[in-house]
């Protein structure tokens, strides 16, 4: 099964006088539909847009393992197990909360940063938190993600290049930027796609593009 979900269709949040725009793909916030809180162990897919200077004040996280994509502009994170960076376009982090963390994220730039920020479930709660970041993660090289049972594809595609969809038991596209066929189906930046028990599968490029996939063990 293929569910597709549209950009125009994500919940639209954050704190627009602060300048913070933020679209949620699944609950989150106030925002709450009891038949979209997950898929999988993913827990959240949100797109966010930062002003120069603006940020989310520090917060705790706990029991949840937090991926960042920087698409475009310089991500400055802090938090309190002592890890100050700043992350940048193609860079990855991955936050792991485990028993409780607390971190802030800044645009400390001079121009607008657009980051994918993933949450997903841990198999297993507790344990310390970890910080990891994958400075100009190269096309194709997956990012294993063990403490949830994912792994993470990151392609960028040439027009008309094909990639095969992982046969896993779920698996969650998401397109960053340009577009790409799955199926009968066109997928354009900020859209995403659910899948289900499919085997066999591609993604077709209509342009350049770059694309995530999740490829989820249940």
């Amino acid at each position: 099964m293929i569910s597709v979900q549209r950009a125009d269709d994500r919940y639209t949040g954050g704190d627009e006088a602060a300048g913070i725009l933020s679209r949620h793909a699944f609950s989150f916030g106030s925002f709450y539909d009891p038949d979209n809180l997950r898929f999988g162990a993913i827990l959240a897919c949100n797109g966010e847009r930062l002003a120069p200077g603006a940020g989310f004040d520090e917060h705790p996280h706990s029991h949840t393992e937090i991926v960042t994509w920087v698409v475009e502009g310089e991500l400055t994170h802090r938090d309190s197990a002592g890890h100050a960076t700043v992350v940048r376009a193609g860079d990855l982090q991955h936050l792991s909360a485990a028993a409780g963390v607390r971190h802030v994220e800044r645009n400390d730039g001079d121009v607008p940063l657009t980051f994918v920020q993933m949450w997903l479930s841990p198999l297993s709660p507790g344990g310390e938190p970890s910080y990891t970041i994958v400075p100009g993660i190269a096309d194709s090289t997956p990012y294993a993600l063990p403490e949830a049972g994912a792994m993470l594809h990151v392609r960028r595609l040439a027009s008309g290049e094909r990639t095969a969809v992982p046969d896993a038991a779920r698996v969650y596209v998401h397109v960053v930027a340009g577009g790409v066929w799955i199926g009968d189906e066109e997928l354009e930046p900020g859209d995403a796609a659910r899948i289900t028990g499919e085997e066999g599968l591609e993604l077709v490029a209509a342009g350049a593009a770059e694309v995530l996939i999740w490829e989820l063990s249940a």
